[in-house]
């Protein structure tokens, strides 16, 4: 069986949600859409304070860990990717954070001609409806609900006190005009409903004729003839069909499986392909290599005061929120529980924000394990760009087999120092007088752990992936090398064929990725549509006027 369509969509994720929706706006365009994963349907997905439940199943999740990572002590790291219609916005935090302008200025000094913030900004703008954020330089009218948590506990105000005590700046708005300084969290909630890239935009998309879903759709690889990508050969219910696409095929896959397909298809270091039988379609050394995340510790505490979330940690209060969620929208279900947080520099001579901060008003992990001690809360705190770079390989032919992930955390020396700062900055502000009607013992790393040796061991063993990878197909000019795509997100060597995720960022962005890689979704659609881009904006977001010779 074959079928024709103007657009092929690999991937139902951040991305390929919003460019199912663009691409289809003009009724002419045929659109089909592939998602390995099934239905969101259901409350683990749609409840908020559920987070940590779709994430740690395998019906949602792809399962991906990495390999040892030789600097956290040969641990293999959890790496999740959304398998289900919104991808990772399905199962993630949903903390929205749009990045710092600088980083997108950054990605164009990288070859990234037309994504300085100048460029994306309008794009952010096009996309998001924000409630309560900064008059003009938020969106208004977009598909993606931007809202803020009611602060329902004392903690969350104590902690931007505390920022404020140690000398922080406060902003009310970090995805508006200034970044830096402490705030309230943003998160992609709407009517106390997760607002994931599927309620958003595939959904509404898929109330159009012009565009097709097939989900349980395993992509085998990319077709080509000569070097025109044709369509794409999937497997769904064992069976392999051919789909066939006369506009392009866009790759919107995840930074882990975007490379695995492209490589799959033939694109991407020859020697390597070679070595797993693979024919080569067009030699690209940069496919899988580049991959970076962030890594975040959880610095812990006692609380003095039983207000936590830890007093609904029992099955009868999950029962109640859940039923109040159920019933009315409303409630401790109806928030991500990242109601507050920071963005700071480390040390003076850092232009921008290096160190991001969720505070949460409970000590526990993701995996949804309480600390022993009871009534705590935590801070979860890392540095935001290091300069380890690792990369995602073929394990074999087979579009089955799981790909090799290697971050190679740590691998530089400046992670440890930047780790290590960021773990005495935050004992400072949890020191504050804000936290003195709350704070008692340090959790972890504990009060016993002060030595940089001390410090470093416990990195070692305690350092997560803050599940952000990306820049796997980094874009570039097309004479560079390691370039995968160039800036309007065509892959170089071959025709019909784009990406647009987060393995196109040329480096990661400040904070969590969801809002970038749905970004990149829409500004995809306006290059593969053949439109202008959105016209600059002439916005001048705030950096810290002594920035050189201050830290805060």
């Amino acid at each position: 069986m074959s079928d024709q369509f103007d657009f092929i969509i690999i991937g139902a994720g951040s991305a390929g949600c919003a460019l199912a929706y663009r691409l289809s706006e003009d009724p002419r365009n045929r659109v089909l859409v592939l998602e390995y994963g099934g239905t969101d349907a259901g409350p683990f997905i749609q409840m908020p304070a559920a987070l940590s439940y779709p994430m740690n199943m395998s019906h949602y999740d792809w399962g991906y860990e990495s390999e040892p990572e030789p600097h956290l002590g040969g641990r293999r790291l959890a790496t999740p990717r959304g398998k289900v219609i919104g991808g990772s916005s399905s199962i993630n935090g949903m903390v929205y954070v749009r990045g710092h302008a600088c980083d997108f200025d950054t990605w164009e000094d990288m070859g990234a001609k037309g994504w300085g913030y100048r460029h994306v900004l309008p794009y952010y703008q096009r996309m998001e409806t924000s409630h309560g954020g900064q008059i003009g330089w938020r969106g208004t009218n977009g598909p993606l609900h931007v809202t803020r948590g009611t602060k329902w506990n004392p903690l969350f105000s104590a902690f931007q006190q505390a920022g404020e005590q140690a000398g922080y700046g406060v902003t009310d708005d970090y995805n508006g005009e200034r970044q830096e300084g402490f705030a309230d969290m943003e998160m992609t909630v709407h009517k106390g409903k997760r607002w994931s890239a599927a309620n958003a935009y595939l959904k509404p998309a898929l109330k159009r004729p012009n565009v097709e879903l097939i989900k349980g759709a395993m992509v085998r690889k990319i077709l080509f003839e000569e070097q025109l990508a044709v369509g794409v050969a999937y497997e769904v219910g064992g069976e392999i069909k051919h789909a066939l696409a006369g506009g392009e095929v866009v790759l919107a896959a995840s930074s882990i499986n975007s490379p695995k397909i492209l490589m799959q298809s033939g694109i991407g270091p020859a020697e390597h392909l070679a070595e797993h039988g693979v024919s080569i379609i067009a030699d690209r050394s940069g496919v899988g290599s580049n991959l970076q995340d962030h890594l975040e510790l959880y610095i812990q505490q006692t609380c003095t005061q039983p207000i936590t979330l830890y007093k609904h940690w029992n099955l009868f209060s999950k029962a109640l929120i859940g039923a109040q969620w159920l019933f009315t929208g409303t409630g401790l279900g109806a928030s991500n529980h990242f109601e507050a947080c920071a963005f700071i520099r480390s040390r003076a001579g850092i232009k921008y924000p290096d160190i991001q901060y969720h505070f949460l008003p409970f000590a526990v992990r993701y995996d949804g394990k309480a600390a022993a001690e009871g009534h705590g809360f935590q801070a979860h705190v890392g540095p935001m760009r290091s300069k380890s770079r690792g990369h995602v390989r073929l394990t074999s032919s087979d579009p089955h087999a799981k790909p090799s992930i290697f971050f190679n955390y740590m691998a530089h020396g400046d992670d440890w120092m930047e780790f290590r700062t960021a773990i005495r900055l935050t004992r400072e502000i949890f020191g504050q007088e804000a936290f003195a009607p709350y704070r008692g013992k340090e959790i972890q790393p504990g009060a016993a752990v002060q030595s940089d040796d001390e410090l470093d061991a416990f990195i070692r063993d305690h350092a997560e992936s803050a599940y952000h990878p990306c820049g796997t197909c980094r874009m570039g000019n097309h004479d560079d090398p390691m370039a995968v795509v160039d800036p309007e997100c065509r892959v170089i060597g071959v025709d019909g064929l784009r990406v647009a995720d987060s393995s196109i960022f040329p480096q990661i962005t400040n904070g969590n990725l969801n809002g970038p890689s749905i970004m990149v979704g829409e500004k995809a659609a306006d290059h593969i549509l053949g439109k202008d881009p959105l016209a600059a904006s002439n916005a001048e977001p705030w950096i810290h006027p002594n920035w050189q010779t201050t830290q805060r």
